[in-house]
């Protein structure tokens, strides 16, 4: 095997990083380290670091043409031809979706419900044509729903579960071994909808985790996984967290995290140590629940890529893998699941 490859026939676990932003990062042309100081590139880096699977979003019309589908297939064939397994999250939105926003994309405002299903599955099945990801996510972080006000939960749930069913169904037309992940954002109020999403054919639980957000006890976050394996049965995972290395900045964009009150403390301090401790714990915990499969790192490469006066560069410089030098963090060495 080339050492600048992934073997993926070691292990079933997933060893996950997100770094959806990197084809934007990689036209600055940065230079990146591994912890000797020599210089690495940086999808060696991961590769070699026991890294097995990469995460990427998708957006439908995106402003320019990050995250478009023309960006992800073209950088999801250079990544599968370094091994790595692929994860795609479509948003199905033309920008970020989440818990407190699932807007719907300009170009499907007018339809219908029975035209939004319609469309949901036929973007799926190009997708799954397209790209032909081992994993794919049915929405993200998907608690209150999705494609509003069509799949809205509270005002129409059932409208929902039909949504996701399009989707499903483009997926398990084109592949019987791509995996699908149904996403929520924290443990609170899972069972809950796990619970409502029951009679719907997907395979992984992915629960996102950040202590500045979820709350900071892992042993709940241990209590709450198990209670949703033996629930429902279902492979479960980490499908997001990240934790920061240090609470500095590295250029002039106000960092996401950046207080001690948002840390595990005393645990996992800032510090390069704190980081890598946290996805040690996190990884092991994961890893020793029922159906529990891995984990996905948010924002690795999250560097600030923009220089180190820029107003609108990186959020998460303070949370990404590779120091403020682009030297590899300890933390790389935790995704080795061996």
């Amino acid at each position: 095997m080339n050492n600048n490859q992934v073997d993926n026939n070691t292990t079933d676990l997933v060893s996950a990083v997100d770094i959806s932003s990197y084809p934007i990062i990689s036209d600055f042309d940065p230079l990146f380290f591994d912890n000797q100081g020599d210089e690495i590139e940086f999808l060696n880096s991961l590769a070699q670091n026991g890294v097995n699977t990469i995460r990427l979003r998708l957006w439908v019309n995106p402003s320019n043409n990050s995250s478009s589908l023309q960006e992800v297939k073209e950088f999801s064939s250079q990544l599968k031809s370094l091994g790595f397994k692929i994860w795609i999250t479509p948003h199905f939105s033309d920008t970020w979706a989440h818990p407190g926003q699932q807007q719907i994309p300009a170009a499907w405002e007018s339809f219908n419900f029975e035209q939004i299903k319609n469309q949901v599955y036929s973007y799926t099945n190009l997708i799954m044509n397209e790209i032909e990801p081992e994993y794919i996510q049915i929405g993200n972080e998907i608690n209150t729903g999705i494609l509003f006000p069509h799949g809205n939960i509270e005002n129409n749930s059932g409208q929902f579960i039909e949504i996701l069913n399009q989707g499903v169904n483009a997926v398990r037309s084109n592949s019987a071994d791509t995996k699908i992940i149904l996403h929520c954002a924290g443990i609170e109020n899972a069972q809950w909808f796990f619970g409502n999403v029951n009679e719907v054919d997907y395979d992984i639980i992915g629960i996102s985790y950040y202590p500045i957000w979820h709350g900071k006890s892992l042993n709940e976050l241990r209590i709450q996984l198990n209670e949703l394996s033996d629930s429902f049965g279902k492979q479960i995972m980490i499908a997001e967290t990240a934790y920061p290395f240090t609470l500095d900045w590295n250029d002039w964009t106000n960092n996401i995290v950046g207080l001690e009150n948002q840390l595990i403390l005393p645990d996992y301090p800032a510090t390069p140590e704190g980081q890598k401790n946290f996805i040690k714990d996190l990884k092991n915990l994961v890893t020793e629940v029922s159906n529990g499969i891995g984990f996905c790192y948010w924002g690795a490469e999250l560097i600030a890529w923009d220089g180190e006066n820029s107003e609108n560069g990186s959020v998460w410089e303070n949370q990404a893998v590779f120091d403020f030098s682009n030297k590899e963090l300890p933390v790389l060495t935790e995704f080795n699941l061996e």
